[in-house]
């Protein structure tokens, strides 16, 4: 299966730069403003979208919002926007990972491949038949044969990357997990040191999920080591 990317960029050098070292694998389509990426995407397959912040007519933070209103494929944050607040924003909208201006080009292909190969074994249709099982924990039950979140019996809107980091966290109840062995269970085998991109989704997860998420019943945080969930203690 050849997968399409949409490369969202106003400064053609990058996205040539982009394209240059994904076209090989990938099928590339581009926009110069988020208003075109979004026609784009409403008109085509599109499996990843590299999304720049800064953009004309449609900045980047205005399009994930219209994405995450109906699609659920993986996307790229790519800005020129490097402060932790910036990174924090996007992510909290939705953005499945975050790279900051001037990068590596490889760490761009290499994270597009972490993220499809992550979406694609969220998506497969074959699921062994111990997978099958739901995951129970407290008011959660986590369908993986639907992939689905479930709170007291009400569905959670989860990305790809968060469904991912509680079927991780919910196969071993108890466990501490740290950075480290999440951000290579669920992106792959990359892992950026002192990166706040797993902090932020867990932070996503408890507003979702907990009934205060300041003062965390099940996704715990150990200080120093990582993060475990645990069912609430009962009152």
């Amino acid at each position: 299966m050849r997968y399409t990317v949409l490369i969202a960029d106003d400064e053609p050098e990058i996205v040539e730069l982009l394209q240059l070292y994904l076209e090989k694998d990938y099928t590339i389509k581009t926009a110069v403003n988020g208003a075109e990426a979004l026609q784009c995407i409403r008109s085509t397959q599109i499996d990843l979208v590299i999304l720049d912040i800064m953009m004309p007519v449609m900045d980047g933070l205005q399009l994930i919002k219209q994405i995450r209103a109906t699609y659920h494929m993986p996307v790229l944050f790519l800005s020129a926007k490097s402060q932790d607040h910036d990174k924090i924003l996007g992510l909290g909208l939705g953005a499945d990972d975050y790279i900051a201006k001037p990068f590596n080009p490889l760490e761009i292909v290499a994270r597009v491949e972490a993220l499809l190969r992550r979406v694609n074994q969220f998506d497969a249709a074959e699921i062994p038949e111990a997978k099958e099982q739901n995951l129970v924990l407290g008011d959660l039950t986590l369908d993986r044969s639907q992939c689905i979140l479930f709170r007291s019996g009400s569905p959670v809107t989860l990305t790809s990357t968060e469904y991912k980091i509680m079927e991780l966290l919910l196969d071993q109840p108890g466990r501490v997990f740290t950075r480290k062995k999440i951000y290579e269970a669920v992106w792959g085998d990359y892992y950026a040191h002192e990166d706040s991109t797993i902090m932020v989704h867990i932070s996503n997860i408890r507003e979702k999920i907990e009934r205060d998420s300041r003062q965390p019943e099940y996704l715990k945080t150990i200080r120093g080591l990582g993060y475990k969930i645990e069912a609430p203690m009962e009152s």
